[in-house]
Parts: structure tokens; C-alpha cells; sequence
């Protein structure tokens, strides 16, 4: 039998480690007391499996690992020289882009500029507009377990799902919020609220909470794909959102969600909604038949699987090689 990969990666983003941890290998993840970005451990969020495994961060260099995976740019440029040795540094190397450029559309280089690593962006508007130097690029799109045709809808209200959105600002569509919210009926669920919502629902439980609300409402300008979306897609609750960035390569308006760039547009629709029990579940089915479609987490393990497979075979070829 053959072993599993052992992936050594960060805890950065817990609900995308627990979906890419679906696959058939070892994830290695360091741990410190104090708990900084990446150093979290398994925490108790999540229902990670045996194959997530914590080791304290001074313990790392001791350990043998077939790849790593970057996925910010502090592990890149800071943690990867604090605790991996030079030899773990030579491993093959990916790293996962979870968001599109912020200091400029389009002209903004990507701090990995390497013949030898895969720059995996998360969604195709993503490797649009970064420029990812000469550095090979692959597309992983999202990919999220089922918890079946779940959706309810019988309150007459949306729901957000966003962490520290007042912090966050325009980004994250604050003020879309705060202006929908006049109009229509909507709780917002999620870390750092405050007095906004309703703080924060945990992962596990999230599913079964928002199945009850009529629609699910994005109203972030610019960032990639939310899992959040993808997740209430799955459940087949209609989404009504911003048509920016990778939504509206997902979504067909009118179909299978509402999209469009007129807030105003999307308020009318969410009052429709309201109004229309029968037509949300609808749209909501359509939702889900393209999530079962594109998001199905046996996709998207498989395509990391396939990578993992591919970058670790090309190193043991090259040492071979040498020898």
C-alpha cells in the first residue's frame, strides 16, 4: 500500500483547509501557544480528520514532508525561513492565491516570481488579473462538501454571511449593507458583527441556520469566489449578489440566482423573493445543480490530488536525475 503524501501547509483559511483536507493525504500544520496567523492548530471549529495533524512549530525541521503549500505572503517571505531548513525549502512548492490583486487590478506583480513552484489560484478572474510573473499557473476552483437539498426558506428574510465586515469597510460591501438592510430584511452572521448581526455561527452549525432564510445575499464588490457562497449554492438556498469578479461566471441571472452591478436592481429581486416563496426554492434547485456540478468536493480533491501527485513525481524525476 502506498503511503500518502505529507503536505505541510499553515492554518490560514479554516473552512478552505477543511475542504482541501476532504483528499487522500497528510496535512502537516506548525502550532504555537500564542496562536498567530497560521499557527493556530487544528483549533475547534472544525471537524478536521485524523489526517490533519499539529506539530509545534520549533519541531518542524525534525520532520520529513513530500511538499509545501504557501498561501500567504508572510509564509512566503517571513515563517518558510523560521521554521523550515533548507533542504524542507527545496521540497516542491505551491502556492494557493486566495484573493485578487489589491494594490492594482490588473498591474499588480505576484511575490512569487518562480519556474520551479505552481501559483494555484482559486477562481479564473483571479489568474486574469494578477500577473503571475513567469511562475506556472493553475486554476483550482472551489470545492465544498454536500449536506443535501437542505433550504427551507420559511422565514421572510436574507442572510450575509461575513467576518468582520464593519472593519472591512467598502471591500466587503458595508455600505451595499447597510443600504439593502433599509429595504429588506437581513441578518448578518459572522465574526466581528458587532452590533450589526448576530456574531459569529459556527461552521458545522451554519448549514442548518441559514436554510431557513429565504435568500442568501452577497454584497462584496471585489474579492474571489466566497466559499460562503458556494456552500449556500450547495444547500440550495438562491443567492442574490454583486455581478463582479467570479460571480458572474457562475451565476445566470434570472436562472439560477440574481446578479447584477444595480444595487438597487438586487433589492427589487430580494423584495421578489420575499414575495415569492415558490420561485426562490426554484431558483435555489438551479443553484444547486450548478454547485453539484462545479463545487462537488470530489472535483476538487481530486484536481489537488492530481497536482500534489504531479509536482512531487517531477521532483523525484529531477532527483533521480541528478543522481
Amino acid at each position: 500500500m502506498q503511503n500518502k503524501l505529507k503536505v505541510f501547509t499553515w492554518h490560514i483559511h479554516g473552512s478552505y483547509l477543511f475542504y482541501l483536507s476532504q483528499g487522500n493525504y497528510d496535512i502537516y500544520i506548525p502550532t504555537k501557544p500564542e496562536k498567530t496567523e497560521g499557527y493556530y492548530g487544528r483549533g475547534e471549529t472544525f471537524p478536521f480528520g485524523d489526517n490533519v495533524k499539529e506539530i509545534p512549530a520549533e519541531e518542524v525541521k525534525y520532520h520529513e514532508f513530500d511538499c509545501v503549500v504557501y498561501q500567504t505572503n508572510n509564509n512566503y517571505l517571513v515563517d518558510q525561513y523560521e521554521i523550515l531548513t533548507a533542504e524542507q525549502r527545496e521540497l516542491p512548492r505551491i502556492y494557493i492565491e486566495h484573493d485578487p490583486p489589491r494594490q492594482h487590478p490588473t498591474d499588480t506583480k505576484h511575490v512569487v516570481d518562480d519556474e520551479n513552484m505552481v501559483l494555484v489560484h482559486v477562481t479564473h478572474f483571479n489568474r486574469l488579473m494578477w500577473d503571475s510573473n513567469k511562475t506556472p499557473t493553475r486554476v483550482i476552483e472551489h470545492g465544498v462538501t454536500d449536506p443535501g437539498a437542505i433550504y427551507q426558506g420559511d422565514l421572510d428574510r436574507g442572510i450575509v454571511v461575513i467576518n468582520n465586515l464593519p472593519a472591512r469597510g467598502r471591500l466587503l460591501g458595508h455600505d451595499i449593507f447597510m443600504h439593502a438592510r433599509k429595504h429588506v430584511p437581513l441578518d448578518l452572521v459572522g465574526m466581528g458583527t458587532g452590533e450589526l448581526g448576530l456574531g459569529e455561527v459556527l461552521h458545522p452549525q451554519l448549514p442548518k441556520f441559514q436554510s431557513r432564510c429565504r435568500f442568501f445575499f452577497n454584497p462584496i464588490r471585489y474579492t474571489s469566489l466566497g466559499l460562503a457562497i458556494c456552500e449556500a449554492m450547495m444547500m440550495g438556498i438562491p443567492v442574490v449578489g454583486l455581478a463582479t469578479t467570479e460571480l458572474s461566471a457562475v451565476i445566470e441571472n434570472g436562472v439560477s440566482g440574481f446578479i447584477h452591478t444595480d444595487v438597487e436592481y438586487l433589492i427589487d429581486k430580494m423584495k421578489l423573493l420575499i414575495s415569492e416563496p415558490q420561485l426562490a426554492r426554484e431558483i435555489g434547485t438551479r443553484g444547486r445543480e450548478v454547485a453539484l456540478q462545479r463545487f462537488s468536493i470530489g472535483r476538487f480533491t481530486n484536481d489537488w490530488e492530481t497536482l500534489f501527485n504531479e509536482v512531487t513525481a517531477k521532483s523525484q524525476t529531477t532527483a533521480a536525475q541528478i543522481v
